[in-house]
């Protein structure tokens, strides 16, 4: 393959990536597939409506990615999620940390976008703190304290710390073969549990799980098999074209976000090329502002006071912070990362869960004290 080979397909590889995340903002946008509202809804009303939509996309994200492990396209060592080093801790703390601050800014990265998207001037500074934070955990000085607390607290296996390479390593399976039916048991199970109650089987929550999981899938199509050479013409090495990692990718917004201010703030940079990343987080906005402006619910909204936007900007930094310490968001960890069946994104999964009831409890409890 020839140099101008490659790089039309990695264009090829960022439209693709482009289309199938305004997808994903289209149908976040009309369906409110939201992950700190499926919690809050839970704490707040007892309604797990949401909550089934969030789990139906990660059960047809796991079903899509280990069915593409089963076929031999993808590998899940190919992706940052399934590294032999767990990094427990930072997935544990920055799980807690982002939880806690998307409770904070109203919804996390991804919800963050759709609401930009919606017309929400809160969410503009949302993405500002979050993605200004997220840089400085990646490369500045929260990153120096990072990498010397709590990624230097880890566990490192002798296989990929993806459940099928584990088990496939006890049992002497193939790992293609044991991504296959794990995948697909895990994955039926969710399901099972989804559509036990009539809220699980609305036309919404069939529409907005299925077709968010669809678009991850999508994703890791793209980024694992449409656009991986097996040798670079530049670098004689195999490559995962328009990727930020060298590894590929599917959705995710906490990182990303740091990429996207850093393309525009480098713009005249040569070296600052626009990645799978950078295309995905413009194109969550751009789906959900289509769907806005066509349902007409686009709607203009600001700050009710200083509290309000000290909350904001709080949680935003917290989601940056944490978002980057755990490897990943409510999308990044709790759904593409899932769907790799990674120990690590188990855990930083739980962990937002606890953060996102931690800061509801601590709203509520704010609230009563101002009775």
């Amino acid at each position: 393959m020839s140099e101008m080979e490659v790089a039309a397909l990695a264009r090829t590889v960022l439209w693709a990536s482009f289309g199938l995340s305004v997808a994903f903002g289209f149908i976040a946008q009309r369906t409110h597939y939201c992950t700190m509202g499926a919690v809050g809804d839970i704490v707040n009303i007892g309604d797990w409506t949401r909550m089934r939509m969030w789990v139906l996309s990660i059960a047809v994200a796991m079903l899509g990615f280990n069915g593409m492990v089963g076929l031999g396209w993808v590998k899940a060592s190919d992706t940052l999620y399934a590294a032999p080093r767990v990094i427990w801790l930072s997935n544990l703390v920055g799980g807690l940390l982002f939880g806690f601050g998307m409770v904070l800014a109203s919804g996390c990265g991804s919800k963050t976008l759709v609401r930009i998207g919606g017309g929400s001037l809160k969410s503009v500074v949302v993405f500002l703190a979050l993605g200004l934070s997220a840089y400085a955990t990646l490369r500045g000085i929260t990153a120096v304290l990072r990498v010397n607390t709590t990624d230097a607290v880890s566990v490192t296996l002798a296989t990929s710390q993806d459940l099928p390479s584990i088990v496939a390593a006890a049992t002497g399976q193939q790992t293609s073969v044991t991504a296959l039916w794990l995948g697909a048991a895990l994955a039926l199970a969710l399901v099972a549990w989804v559509v036990r109650r009539p809220e699980g089987r609305q036309p919404m929550t069939l529409a907005a799980g299925i077709g968010i999981g669809l678009t991850v899938v999508g994703v890791w199509w793209v980024s694992g098999r449409l656009g991986f050479v097996a040798e670079d013409p530049r670098t004689l090495e195999a490559a995962f074209l328009a990727t930020n990692s060298q590894r590929m990718e599917s959705l995710t917004f906490v990182a990303p976000v740091a990429y996207t201010l850093d393309w525009l703030l480098h713009f005249s940079d040569a070296s600052k090329v626009l990645t799978l990343a950078i295309v995905t987080t413009v194109g969550v906005v751009v789906g959900s502002a289509i769907d806005a402006i066509a349902s007409r619910r686009f709607r203009w909204e600001g700050f009710r006071n200083a509290e309000d936007t000290a909350n904001h900007l709080v949680g935003g930094a917290l989601m940056g912070v944490g978002g980057v310490t755990a490897m990943g968001c409510t999308i990044g960890q709790g759904l593409t990362g899932l769907s790799t069946l990674s120990i690590g994104s188990f855990i930083a999964f739980a962990a937002l869960l606890a953060g996102a009831v931690a800061g509801l409890r601590y709203q509520t409890w704010r609230i009563e004290r101002q009775l």
